[in-house]
């Protein structure tokens, strides 16, 4: 995939502040510490575009990505606030989760959400209800299995035969990724493209 241009478009506390409707939008949406922004960077061929950070639970906001991908025209990438590590108060992780699920019931450009898991985790209750969620509410889900370069071959594809057959997703939209090496992220825009 070739990445033309990615910048900042937006962001915003309210979905209602979010970008004049357009461009065709696929959300990015996992657990704090499990490497979104380090993704989004690789998606977007940038180092630094998403912030990343040590300290799980940064991302507070509704972050807008305009990516400009040539003839295959423009999009824009959604970073959404994690859960579960962040150090925040119950009442955070409320208006956190009222942001989230305003933005996602209502956008219209919305084509699909990514949900990144680790690999090296089982899928909680947060996963499993987010998926069937979005499965009620007719909005195409993809998973991305972050931190595939933290485990050997062999251990590697064990974890990735376990997650296909316990995330309630088709097999062959959960794929398998590394920010670091880049592993995945060519089969994962291939995915988007079919939405977009």
């Amino acid at each position: 995939m070739k990445i033309l241009a990615a910048e900042l478009a937006a962001s915003v506390a309210d979905p209602a502040g979010a970008p004049a409707q357009g461009l065709p939008e696929i959300a990015f949406l996992g657990r704090s510490n499990v490497g979104k922004s380090s993704l989004l960077n690789r998606l977007m061929a940038r180092r630094q575009l998403a912030r990343t950070s040590q300290t799980p639970g940064k991302t507070r906001l509704l972050h807008f990505y305009r990516v400009d991908r040539g003839d295959r025209g423009s999009c824009l990438l959604v970073d959404l606030p994690g859960y579960g590590w962040a150090r925040v108060s119950r009442r955070e992780r409320g208006r956190w989760r009222r942001m989230v699920e305003g933005y996602l019931q209502g956008r219209r450009p919305l084509r699909a959400v990514v949900l990144l898991h680790d690999l090296r985790r089982d899928p909680g209750p947060d996963e499993v209800d987010l998926l069937a969620w979005l499965d009620q509410r007719q909005i195409p889900a993809l998973v991305a299995l972050t931190k595939l370069d933290k485990l050997k071959a062999g251990p590697r594809a064990r974890r990735v035969a376990a997650l296909g057959g316990c995330l309630p997703v088709q097999a062959d939209w959960i794929v398998p990724t590394s920010a670091r090496t880049g592993a995945g992220v060519e089969r994962l825009w291939e995915l988007l493209d079919r939405l977009l």
